[in-house]
């Protein structure tokens, strides 16, 4: 039942009545990796006006066949699709070839240990969305499932599907009194230099969280960026504002302050994580 729940509010929160409004964008950059297995391409793309700065990340393409003859160091233009919930490339045309760069950015946060499951999660002072202070251990006793995100993102399979999937997890948890009450979901932004507690507040009411389940928060920008780091988590500063080059990272802590589960990228569903809220509810 509640799986088909949570598909039901997927869907009712990607499609619109006239179906998905596609916009269309030229992408100039260069490939660094090639994932067939995944029909990826990671380009370090300059900025695409009107829609986000240059920043390196994987897009995934329409058509298998578009990674033909494609490889590391090739030069492209491409045709970015954006749609409500997706975005993926239907053109790929080789330009040139340039070398790979021999040393990619350094994290803003290195040599942070990575957390193993059963390690006791670090400590974070955060600024909720209506601009309480608060710590992680303000919810210890609950289980806590956070993720990392920032407002400004426009690309629909980063942040945007982090906030889409935990507002299904949300409805899902308020629909379970075997859990109501027992587990609070954090939204943590690494940008809190745009990201502060009045935004947050805005977008937290845009994506419909219920501040007793579902907080918005944010901190120092050194505090996040090696919060994240021990998570496994990579954010490259760009020097323009909103350059940011990331991974995604969404975790599960048990109520005794430890780590739970781990979920690297986007391809977790919320079916995922209620399993492991649920496994780290029930545990003793």
């Amino acid at each position: 039942m509640l799986r088909t729940l949570v598909t039901a509010l997927l869907v009712a929160g990607g499609v619109s009545c006239g179906g998905p409004v596609a916009r269309q964008y030229e992408l100039r950059g260069q490939i660094l990796a090639v994932d067939r297995a995944k029909a990826e391409l990671t380009i370090k793309h300059e900025d695409i006006p009107g829609f986000m700065p240059g920043m390196t990340m994987p897009f995934r393409v329409k058509e298998a066949k578009l990674l033909e003859g494609r490889a590391p160091g090739d030069l492209v233009t491409a045709t970015l699709v954006v749609e409500e919930t997706d975005a993926y490339l239907t053109a790929v045309m080789k330009t040139g070839t340039a070398a790979v760069p021999a040393s990619p950015p350094l994290p803003s946060a290195s040599g942070v240990k990575t957390l193993d499951a059963g390690d006791e999660v670090p400590e974070l002072a955060v600024v909720d969305q209506d601009g309480r202070s608060r710590t992680l251990s303000s919810w210890k006793g609950q289980v806590v499932a956070l993720t990392f995100v920032y407002t400004r993102c426009p690309y629909p399979t980063f942040c945007p599907l982090m906030d889409r999937n935990f507002a299904a997890v949300q409805q899902a948890l308020q629909n379970d009194p075997a859990v109501r009450g027992r587990v609070h979901l954090l939204s943590i932004s690494f940008d809190p230099e745009y990201d502060t507690p009045g935004i947050l507040k805005t977008h937290a009411a845009r994506r419909g969280a219920d501040p007793s389940v579902w907080s918005y928060v944010t901190t120092a920008r050194d505090d996040v960026d090696r919060f994240a780091a021990s998570f496994g988590m990579s954010i490259v500063r760009g020097p323009a504002p909103a350059d940011f080059t990331h991974t995604l990272r969404t975790a599960v802590i048990d109520r005794e302050g430890r780590l739970a589960s781990l979920h690297s990228g986007n391809e977790w569903t919320p079916d995922d994580l209620l399993r492991d809220i649920r496994d780290a509810t029930a545990k003793r």
